[in-house]
């Protein structure tokens, strides 16, 4: 094992070879913001403590991640229930370590206070309804998907690109995107609650995938008989025996997913690609394979590892690594693969902080790339769990000083 700071959970040997490859050199970091009005749902997500503070999250994030803890927020970081924003444990390593950081701004409600590369989106409406986004707004995203993960890895000649997100309520777009690949998700996906509220992931994403389902129908009953509406679709889908992707993207998905697959696929054909996340990442991974099988569309899986946090690897509450496990068995991913799932094992049962110490109770687990931040340091800078614990509560610190 190269770093006993890093856990590699599947693909063993692909995952020890790209730590290999990869170790000594610095990451740039690409973090895709988006939003759903999923996350507005009561008690679907623990990231703000009401609905209307989940309209910020991102944006809180985005600046704090962006400026640090000194500087006056136009969208502070929002009260938790318990925890602290995982945007500290991100920002401690990219300040200490000089990481470049890129921000997209996919579709949220509001513009972040903050430079960011606006990519021309839109917010997703609930996956409930089955129609979260306008499937023209989907293929444009993934189009800039494509361009930017082009863009930034052309700049990268001997390190990696990582990609992270920041979406409330993704863990449930993410379980509607893998059981629409016909991947058995349910039950395995995390959240940022202790324990997992399955039962309300689990009855929204049903409704929304047979309200998906009435309206394909309605679809194919137009375009026989084009006299029933005249906004009959002037093409067939490109996939007839299952759901196109991207179709599914648009029905029960969120915009930061196709803007990562993008980049992703773009990105992995020239550098090393770590997908920063849990279950919405392993989402995304499954979303690669079924989105460059169904359009032939090249690209590096040796190249992609999805990096996480122990908290999310081993949380009792889900199943990652059988979820990790479960994506090559999916009707639309039939490439058979498994991403390398690697995990930092970073520790908050020492730490003098409360806020910090609920991660060890299940609170939070990860988001904007913290658990990929962490393995970042360990395979750049060889640090260990005191050197990343006190770069974390630095920031704590800071940002308790600067908020009195």
């Amino acid at each position: 094992m190269p770093n006993a700071q890093i856990r590699i959970y599947t693909q063993k040997e692909q995952g020890e070879e790209w730590l290999r490859r990869y170790r000594g050199c610095l990451p740039v970091f690409a973090c895709v913001l988006g939003f759903t009005e999923t996350g507005l749902i009561p008690g679907i997500s623990a990231a703000g403590r009401t609905p209307e503070d989940r309209k910020y999250t991102a944006c809180a994030d985005a600046e704090f991640l962006y400026y640090g803890a000194e500087h006056k927020a136009q969208y502070p970081l929002p009260p938790l229930a318990a925890g602290a924003s995982p945007v500290l444990i991100s920002r401690a390593v990219f300040e200490s370590l000089k990481i470049p950081v890129h921000l997209f701004n996919a579709g949220l409600p509001q513009s972040p206070a903050v430079p960011v590369i606006d990519l021309g989106g839109a917010p997703a409406k609930c996956l409930s309804g089955g129609a979260a986004m306008e499937i023209t707004t989907v293929h444009h995203l993934f189009e800039q998907g494509l361009l930017w993960g082009e863009r930034l890895a052309a700049n990268i000649q001997q390190g990696y690109l990582i990609v992270g997100e920041c979406v409330v309520g993704g863990t449930t777009t993410a379980l509607a995107i893998l059981t629409g690949l016909g991947i058995e998700a349910a039950g395995k996906v995390n959240s940022s609650h202790p324990i997992c509220n399955h039962a309300q992931k689990w009855t929204l994403v049903q409704v929304g995938l047979e309200k998906m389902r009435v309206n394909r129908e309605q679809e194919e009953i137009n375009f026989q008989n084009p006299s029933c509406a005249e906004s009959a679709p002037k093409v067939r889908p490109k996939i007839q025996n299952s759901v196109d992707p991207l179709q599914l993207v648009a029905a029960v998905g969120d915009p930061m997913q196709v803007v990562v697959a993008g980049m992703a696929i773009a990105a992995s054909r020239s550098c090393g690609v770590m997908l920063a996340g849990g279950t919405q990442m392993l989402a995304v991974y499954a979303l690669i394979s079924a989105i460059a099988e169904a359009y032939t569309l090249s690209w590096g899986p040796e190249a992609v590892v999805v990096g996480t946090t122990r908290w999310v690897a081993e949380d009792p509450t889900g199943a990652t690594v059988d979820l990790a496990l479960s994506l090559g068995k999916g009707s639309l991913t039939q490439s058979g693969r498994t991403p390398p799932l690697l995990a930092t094992h970073l520790s908050f049962a020492d730490s003098r902080y409360p806020q910090l110490r609920a991660y060890e109770q299940g609170f939070v687990k990860e988001g904007i790339g913290a658990g990929a931040a962490c393995i970042a340091a360990h395979l750049s800078q060889d640090w260990q769990q005191h050197q990343l614990l006190a770069a974390i509560e630095a920031q704590l610190e800071r940002l308790s000083t600067a908020s009195h």
